[in-house]
C-alpha cells in the first residue's frame, strides 16, 4: 500500500474538547458580560473556533473562525482567554437550581 494513500483516524478528530463560558458582572456598572467559545471539527476535518459574546441573557453576537490546522485554533482560544481573563471575566459561580 502506498504511503501517500493511507489516511489517518485522527483527521478531523480534536486532540482534546475547547470549551469555556466567562461572565463578567458588576452591579455598580449595570454589567453583565458572557463570552463563550469553543473549537470544533468541521466536516472537512479542519478546525473552527466559534465565539459567542453579549449581555446575560440575551442572545449576544457570534463571530466563526476556520483553520487549517487545530494549533492555530487552539493559539487563538489562548490568546482570548488570556485577553477575557485580564479583563475580569470568570467562570459563572451560581449554581443553576
Amino acid at each position: 500500500m502506498d504511503a501517500d494513500a493511507e489516511i489517518s483516524d485522527s483527521v478531523g478528530m480534536l486532540a482534546q474538547p475547547y470549551h469555556l463560558y466567562v461572565e463578567r458582572t458588576d452591579s455598580a456598572k449595570n454589567m453583565a458580560r458572557y463570552y463563550a467559545m469553543s473549537i470544533e471539527p468541521t466536516l472537512f476535518g479542519n478546525a473552527c473556533l466559534s465565539r459567542r459574546w453579549g449581555r446575560i441573557g440575551s442572545a449576544g453576537q457570534q463571530m466563526v473562525h476556520h483553520f487549517d490546522r487545530e494549533d492555530e485554533a487552539v493559539r487563538l482560544f489562548l490568546d482570548l482567554l488570556r485577553q477575557k481573563r485580564n479583563r475580569g471575566y470568570r467562570p459563572r459561580t451560581s449554581a443553576l437550581l
